[in-house]
């Protein structure tokens, strides 16, 4: 049986980009590629992820360059096991009826802040992701 785990903003260009990229690793480096399916999109993507999220990100070793940000699906959060937003509101995405569970991060939004606030919105996203798949067994 996989679990699996939904990063949900509105515009998908920031903070679920970045914890998309930190679970994509944590998911290799724990060998639970056959147990964990991941997920990200947004409610109303935006065009590109966001420069300062490019950035931070090539400072811990990711090229998120060529990513482009998705609507995520009706479909995608009903069937997601946990469906982890960002500080955004869940009620765009969470159907009525939908068993699994949200978790909201409630994290600053990265676009148009300072290289360091940045950086510090980074580190907690990858804290928290790491500490996601401690609780689901995955050390």
């Amino acid at each position: 049986m996989t679990t699996t785990l939904a990063f949900v903003c509105v515009q998908n260009a920031g903070r679920s980009q970045m914890a998309y990229a930190f679970a994509e690793r944590e998911r290799v480096a724990r060998g639970l590629e056959a147990e964990i399916d991941l997920v990200t999109g947004g409610t109303d993507p935006a065009d590109h992820v966001h420069e300062e999220v490019v950035a931070a990100m090539a400072d811990a070793g990711f090229d998120l360059s060529d990513r482009t940000p998705r609507e995520v699906t009706f479909e995608e959060v009903r069937d997601a096991d946990y469906v982890i937003t960002m500080g955004c509101s869940a009620e765009d995405v969470c159907p009525a009826g939908w068993a699994g569970e949200n978790r909201d991060w409630d994290l600053d939004d990265p676009d148009g802040r300072s290289p360091e606030a940045v950086t510090r919105i980074r580190d907690e996203i990858r804290e928290r992701v790491a500490a996601l798949f401690d609780e689901l067994g995955g050390d």
